[in-house]
Order: C-alpha cells, then sequence, then structure tokens
C-alpha cells in the first residue's frame, strides 16, 4: 500500500491493496480450444509475470487431444509469444515448466480416475496442499457430465483442516432458458457447495467496469445525485463491428439476447443502478445486484412488447469500407433463420431510488464499430438564466463509462467560450485509464482467474442471479418464438450492416422524446 499525504502539491493519493494466492494447481477442461490459447494461458503468464501467481503452482490442461506435456508446452509457449511478443523468453521458459497435460475424454470416468492420480502427484510435487482451481473451458453441455466426474472420483471433496479446497469455474451460458438454467443449476448443487462455483462474466473483471462502484461510493460528490431526482435516463451499448464469424454453430440456436443480454448487459445496469453495499464482500455486494433485477419491472406481453423490446438481424451492407454478407449469407446459419443479432430494450427498475428512470440498454452484431460504454444523462436544467437561450437548449450533462474498446471516462458540462459575451458551449473532460496511471491495462480473464485462486466471489454471478435474470427474459423469448417474424411487435427487423440497428430500436427512445447518444 502506498500513501500521499494530502498537503502535497498535486499530489495524486494512491492507496493499492492486492494479494497473491495461496499455493495451488489450475487445472482447465478444454486445454486444446480457442478461449486456453486466446485468454486464459495468457492471463494466467501475465499474473506470473506480474508476480501475483502463487509461490508454487502448476497449470494441468485437461482435453480429448492427445498431447504429451512437451507437446502442450510447445503449444502454450507458441499461444504466449503471440500474445507477448515483448515477454522475456526466461520468464515464458519459467511458465512453461509449470505446465502440464492429461488426456481423456470429458464423460469417461476411468480418465478421471487416471486425472484424480496425476492432480495427487502435482499437489505432492508443487506442495499445493489439496488447493485446486477446475476451470471448464467446455461447450456447456458438458458442465453436468465434468463436474459429476469430478465428484465421483473424489477430486470436489475439500480438507477444510488442512487449508484444503476445490473450486469449479464455468463459463456462459448457463443454460438456455429458466428450465435449462434450473436443471444445471440443480445439478451442479448436488455436488458442489455454493461457495465452489465461480460463474464467470468476463464484462465484470473490466477495470472500467470494476471503477463504477468505486465512482459511486467513494467520491462524496456523486452518490447524492445518483437517483431520480438529478439523471433522467441510462444508456448502456455493447456494438460490435463483427459477424458472427467461427462462432455462428452455436449463435444461431443462442441469439444475442441469451448471449449479452442476460448476463453482460443486466450486470452491467445492476452496478449501475445498486444500492450501497453494506461492504465490499462478496455477498454484500451481490445481495444489492440481486435486489435490482428483482425490482426490474417484467415485460409486458403480447401486443405490447415491441414498445419495450425490439429484435433485428443484419442485413448486408458496408462496415469499415467494406461490403459484407447478411447473417442468412453466413456459413452454418439457415436461409430461412430468424434468430436475432440486434436487440434494445427499455427497462424500469421500480424502486424508490430508480422510479420513473428508463434504462435503454442496446447490443448488436455488425454495427458501426466496436464499443461498450455506460452513459448516465442527467436532467437539463430547470430554468435558464442567460436569455434569450432556454434551458431546453442546453445538452444535458452526461458521463461516460468506456467499457471498451479502450477503458476510461469522459464528462460533459456546459461552458462559456472565449469571445462574446453569452457564447456557450459542450466542454468534454476525458479520462484513460492508460494514459492516467501509465504501464499495461490489466485483462478482465487476469483480475477474474487471480479472485477464484483468493476465493473471492464479488465479481462472480450468484445462482439466484442467474434464476431472475432468466425469470426476466425466458417470457420474451418464448413470445419471440410463438410469434410471426414478419408482422406485428414482435416482428425481426432487418437491418443494414454497419448502421447502428433497425429504426425500431430508436424508436424506443423517441417515443419519450429521447435519443440514442451515438
Amino acid at each position: 500500500m502506498t500513501n500521499r499525504r494530502h498537503d502535497e502539491p498535486d499530489a495524486m493519493e494512491i492507496l493499492c491493496v492486492e494479494e497473491s494466492p495461496p499455493d495451488c494447481g489450475v487445472v482447465v477442461f478444454g486445454a486444446s480450444g480457442d478461449l486456453t490459447r486466446r485468454k486464459l494461458l495468457p492471463a494466467l503468464f501475465n499474473l506470473h509475470q506480474r508476480r501475483l501467481m502463487p509461490e508454487s503452482y502448476y497449470v494441468l490442461g485437461y482435453a480429448r487431444t492427445d498431447y504429451s506435456d512437451q507437446q502442450f508446452r510447445d503449444l502454450v509457449g507458441q499461444a504466449l509469444r503471440e500474445s507477448q511478443p515483448q515477454a522475456e523468453p526466461d520468464q515464458i521458459q519459467n511458465f512453461l515448466q509449470r505446465c502440464h497435460y492429461q488426456t481423456g475424454d470429458y464423460k469417461d470416468l476411468a480418465a478421471y480416475e487416471g486425472l484424480s492420480q496425476r492432480v495427487s502427484s502435482l499437489d505432492r510435487t508443487h506442495a499445493t496442499h489439496g488447493r485446486t482451481l477446475f476451470y471448464l473451458s467446455t461447450p456447456p453441455s458438458l458442465y453436468q457430465a465434468v463436474v459429476s466426474r469430478l465428484f465421483q472420483v473424489g477430486l470436489t471433496s475439500q480438507e477444510e483442516k488442512t487449508g484444503g479446497w476445490r473450486r469449479v469455474v464455468i463459463e456462459k451460458p448457463i443454460g438456455h432458458d429458466l428450465l435449462s438454467a434450473r436443471k444445471l443449476e440443480a445439478g451442479l448443487g448436488k455436488v458442489l457447495s455454493e461457495d465452489q462455483i465461480y460463474r464467470i462474466d468476463h464484462y465484470l473483471g473490466k477495470e472500467t467496469v470494476q471503477n463504477i462502484m468505486v465512482l459511486r461510493f467513494a467520491n462524496a460528490i456523486f452518490e447524492p445525485i445518483w437517483n431520480r431526482q438529478f439523471i433522467d435516463h441510462v444508456q448502456i451499448t455493447a456494438a460490435e463491428s463483427i459477424g458472427v464469424g467461427s462462432r455462428a454453430g452455436y449463435y444461431d440456436g443462442s441469439g444475442l439476447l441469451r448471449d449479452m443480454f442476460q448476463n453482460h448487459m443486466l450486470q452491467l445496469l445492476t452496478l449501475v443502478a445498486m444500492e450501497p453495499p453494506c461492504s465490499f464482500a462478496a455477498d454484500c455486494v451481490r445481495d444489492e445486484k440481486i435486489k435490482v433485477l428483482r425490482s426490474m419491472r417484467p415485460f409486458p406481453g403480447g401486443e405490447e412488447l415491441g414498445q419495450w423490446i425490439v429484435r433485428g438481424q443484419y442485413a448486408p451492407g458496408t462496415v469499415d469500407g467494406q461490403r459484407v454478407a447478411g447473417y442468412r449469407q453466413e456459413e452454418e446459419v439457415s436461409e430461412q433463420s430468424v434468430t436475432e443479432t440486434f436487440a434494445a430494450a427499455k427497462v424500469l427498475v421500480d424502486n424508490w431510488r430508480w422510479q420513473g428512470v428508463p434504462f435503454y440498454l442496446r447490443s448488436g452484431k455488425r454495427l458501426p464499430r466496436r464499443l461498450t460504454e455506460i452513459a448516465i444523462v442527467f436532467r437539463q436544467v430547470p430554468h435558464s438564466v442567460f436569455t434569450p437561450l432556454l434551458a431546453e437548449d442546453f445538452l444535458p450533462n452526461t458521463l461516460v463509462l468506456n467499457v471498451q474498446p479502450e477503458e476510461g471516462a469522459h464528462l460533459s458540462l456546459q461552458a462559456k467560450r472565449p469571445g462574446p459575451k453569452l457564447c456557450m458551449g459542450t466542454l468534454n473532460m476525458h479520462f484513460n485509464y492508460k494514459e492516467a496511471f501509465g504501464g499495461r491495462v490489466p485483462e478482465a480473464y487476469e483480475r477474474l482467474l487471480l479472485d477464484c485462486m483468493l476465493g473471492d466471489q464479488t465479481l462472480f454471478i450468484r445462482t439466484d442471479t442467474v434464476e431472475k435474470s432468466w425469470q426476466l427474459l425466458t417470457p420474451v423469448l418464448e413470445q419471440w418464438r410463438k410469434s410471426p417474424v414478419d408482422e406485428g411487435n414482435c416482428r425481426l427487423h432487418a437491418y443494414p450492416a454497419g448502421s447502428w440497428g433497425p429504426q425500431a430500436a430508436a424508436d424506443l427512445l423517441a417515443r419519450d422524446g429521447r435519443r440514442w447518444r451515438i
């Protein structure tokens, strides 16, 4: 921890607290897959470089592909050199020495008995004292089988007296509707306790997302105005310029609402709207987040649904000056597909703080650019003293939290411009993480993997949150499934690739006299 005195000129007070986890092993299922190569291994290596991995640890990859330890290390080394071209060879070599591999099927009990023996051997070699993190980088359809087999061979048992623990990390999607999510959660609950399950949402590991609570609860200037008296509305946008690409097979059976709203979008909303937690402890934070979801007004049924949520699918268009195909022309996508690649919704949170303040959520593929941001739009001034200018002539103050591609924030204010006595305009005050703090901004998976090893579930999803988010969205999915896609308020709107979505999305705000910020 570093402190600077308040009376130092131009001093920035820096308060840093970071722990290194206890010695442990990390077992990655799906070790030959894309997520492991692109995200998990580089994240673990970055923690190694930052000296935030345990003093003694090992990484054990598990997959069906038949690799030796050395072949796996060669693949890991290649992935690290691609992602970290400036990394020192000695650092990479030191990390590779801790990497091991086990070949096995995901459903074969005998393979798990071999895995159990390997984990026990590595546990003794690296003195990890029965502390093991299992990361399931596999298709969700395998989650139940993997966890059940781990239980059957005793790899979910925890030796609490000696400080041993076993934790399991699972990726989204957690089910594809309320019924399937309940079934999965019930299966996990039979063999694991809630404190052993880490449901990961990589958005929650991003610095700007973590900064939402710090911004609100560590600064006296924001919390008093963070309510319906001062905030007009909130916009949350998660846009991608890319299409579905190699994910078409998965995506066509899922769609945007399942892929983005059920997890990322609702999680961002809860962080913006939650009440102050009693402390920064995991369950205190997650208690407040679930209260927001419970306060959300359910989407209406019937013809009224289209006034609150719209769906779209991208047609051929132009992105970054390049002509691109429509969704139905993508490989592995049916020409008759009715899967949505865009969704926009108006959400109301019926509680004391937010009554009457709409939250507008928007996400889609093949939009003009990659962008994720949260815009807090404040109310306009009630009266203008600057005659002949009227109050409605002034743009409202807006606080924008940029989640990606560059993490940071900016605040727009009204200010006098040089020149005539009455000359006003918008002043934008920018904050960029890299420019303000220097160095490399840690990847989201670094934060989340470190927290898994530390046993901190603050940034992970609790089972009641999974249940409630599906309760809110499953009725919408069911109505979309049953409704004609070419008529009525549930229609599937086509939008040109490279646009900001269908006109119906703009109409959600226009009916309230508002418009999307971008």
